[in-house]
């Protein structure tokens, strides 16, 4: 008795947040999480407190606690941007086509 394989083809994951009015945010989401790993990564290898950087920033740390929350969305880009100068980055934010 053979099997024949399932078959797995149908709409993708994206397809489906979007049907549902979720893609955008889902997709900030990510990038905050994304960024805010990037920064604490960046203070790990600078060997840079919270307490630290909220200093260099001129910010107080739980202004800073927030920017590193990657559950808080609510992070301005000039916030980010400031933060990752302070860390020795830089931010580039890009708008691509649509697929």
């Amino acid at each position: 008795m053979t099997q024949t394989p399932f078959d797995h083809s149908g709409s993708s994951f994206d397809d489906f947040l979007a049907e549902e009015g979720l893609l955008e945010e889902t997709k900030a989401s990510a990038l905050k999480r994304v960024i805010a790993w990037h920064l604490a990564e960046a203070m790990k290898a600078e060997g840079l407190s919270k307490k630290a950087l909220a200093e260099r920033l001129g910010t107080s740390r739980s202004q800073l606690d927030r920017l590193l929350d990657p559950d808080n969305p609510n992070v301005h880009l000039t916030t980010i941007a400031r933060a990752a100068r302070a860390v020795g980055k830089r931010l580039r934010i890009e708008m691509i086509d649509a697929v």
